[in-house]
């Protein structure tokens, strides 16, 4: 007998199945033996001093599908100016999330387009145009582009919203991917694929 698909109490559909510590769903025999990785709730509503802190902590604890999903609760739940911010942040967590799975190429176009989509927020910012500007955020452009130079001082006062370290943790990005897409993905120890996004004594 089909089993009805499971469903938050809004109906919307959702899988509780449980996942892995890289977001894998587990199989059927998996499932009831181990009860996986504690899962993000779904209706997670978080500020973002909040936010920031447990996607670090998540980050340095090698977890970064659990990050992506914190720095994607973040996005909904913040106000629209900071969506460029945390959308881009969620898009390197899933970058990270496909370099620990093994997939070289989906984690430098994740990592990449996620940097530029932060780069974005920080330099509509500082040009006086809305934080949550599209402008570049669908971009692949490499991370040693035009697009990207000189971004950090671009940004300014943005560069440590809710105690970020964004300059570190975006150049920490663009040399990951540069080495990834150079090397491929043997020989990155895993403390590489694990950047901190708090400034140093935060």
């Amino acid at each position: 007998m089909k089993q009805d698909r499971d469903r938050d109490p809004a109906g919307r559909p959702r899988n509780a199945r449980p996942r892995d510590g890289l977001g894998r769903p587990l199989g059927r025999d998996e499932s009831a033996a181990f009860s996986g990785t504690e899962r993000i709730p779904d209706d997670l509503v978080i500020g973002g001093t909040e936010a920031a802190a447990l996607a670090d902590q998540l980050l340095r604890d090698g977890r970064p599908f659990h990050a992506h999903e914190v720095l994607e609760a973040a996005w909904k739940s913040g106000p629209a100016q900071e969506r460029d911010l945390w959308q881009g942040l969620a898009q390197i967590a899933v970058g990270l999330t496909h370099a620990r799975r093994g997939n070289a190429s989906g984690a430098v176009s994740l990592l990449r387009r996620g940097a530029a989509r932060v780069r974005s927020r920080g330099a509509g910012a500082g040009s006086g145009a809305g934080a949550g500007s599209e402008a570049g955020a669908g971009s692949e452009a490499g991370a040693g582009s035009e697009a990207g130079a000189g971004s950090e001082a671009a940004m300014g006062r943005y560069a440590r919203p809710f105690g970020m370290d964004i300059a570190s943790f975006l150049a920490a990005t663009d040399e990951l991917a540069v080495r990834i897409e150079r090397d491929g993905l043997d020989g990155i120890p895993p403390a590489d694929l694990s950047p901190g996004l708090l400034a140093s004594g935060s």
